[in-house]
């Protein structure tokens, strides 16, 4: 059976760093997999496909990119693949692909090394133990980078009044009062008026605005949401397509005006957190069904 060397499999995945260094914000994972196959040319046997159809190229490198991150070179979230400064350090230090790659693997083994012992653990060699911990933290990143991707796609393709809804649904469940759900039509700037208490009596004046771009919403388009809040108000900008670092910078260094930016993640995340406290027709906005896997350890 043909094998993929050491020296090899630094080569996939110091082109992959090569393909990320210059993405601060990272790159899919499918993306970045698909640049570096067409930036390597691809062996017989890396072009194959296993058994149960998966292109035994990609699993090559997804399985390698499991010590790049123990090593603290590459972070991974939710799919997205990005390299940290460490990585950085490591890419520009081993210029030799087998080097670079056999560092990850030493770094691999200390963090391994450093993990508790798990009693009662059947007795396997230093290598069965290597690969059955990478594969099982391959499966891992796998199943959450596919379950990501459907979730991200749901919320992309919601209706955009359906999404106002889903915030507002959040938004009540969080424990503040709804007072206003902008219907059908232009808003104003704003789609949802909520309040701390029932009456809304006591300040402050909660203003949403929820956005179902692709793209990131610019500064002056924070801007334009700033204006339509009072000195007493807190905005909350909601946009599944993401802000520019200028919005964020923005809404960071804001002295007059309260504003937090939620980007799908972010959304996504909150709603996870208050799941249990939403009522059954928020629920069904966005259905969630925890699959218990066996995690690796981090």
């Amino acid at each position: 059976m043909p094998e993929v060397t050491l020296r090899r499999t630094g080569e996939l995945v110091r082109t992959l760093f090569s393909i990320l260094i210059n993405q601060p914000d990272g790159v899919r994972a499918k993306h970045a997999l698909a640049a570096l196959a067409d930036r390597v040319e691809l062996t017989p046997y890396e072009g194959g496909t296993y058994p149960n159809g998966a292109r035994r190229f990609e699993q090559i490198v997804r399985f390698a990119t499991v010590d790049a991150a123990k090593a603290g070179w590459l972070l991974k979230s939710r799919g997205t693949w990005s390299i940290t400064e460490a990585g950085r350090a490591a890419h520009a230090r081993f210029t030799e692909p087998e080097a670079f790659y056999r560092e990850a693997r030493r770094l691999y083994r200390v963090w391994e090394e450093s993990q508790p012992a798990v009693d009662d653990a059947p007795e396997v060699g230093p290598d069965d133990g290597a690969r059955s911990g990478r594969a099982a933290t391959e499966a891992y990143e796998e199943a959450e980078e596919q379950a990501w991707q459907e979730i991200e796609r749901f919320l992309h393709q919601m209706n955009p009044y359906d999404l106002q809804e889903l915030v507002a649904s959040l938004i009540k469940g969080m424990g503040y009062h709804i007072a206003w759900v902008a219907p059908p039509g232009r808003d104003g700037g704003m789609d949802i008026i909520a309040y701390g208490d029932p009456l809304g009596t006591r300040p402050p004046r909660i203003k949403v605005q929820v956005k179902r771009h692709a793209g990131p919403v610019s500064v002056d388009g924070l801007r334009s949401f700033l204006a339509v809040l009072g000195d007493d108000d807190v905005g909350i900008f909601v946009n599944t397509g993401g802000f520019t670092k200028d919005a964020e910078q923005e809404a960071r260094t804001q002295e007059s005006r309260r504003v937090t930016l939620v980007n799908l993640e972010r959304l996504f995340d909150l709603w996870v957190e208050h799941y249990d406290d939403l009522d059954d027709a928020a629920r069904r906005r966005l259905p969630l069904k925890p699959i218990y896997f066996l995690a690796p350890p981090e």
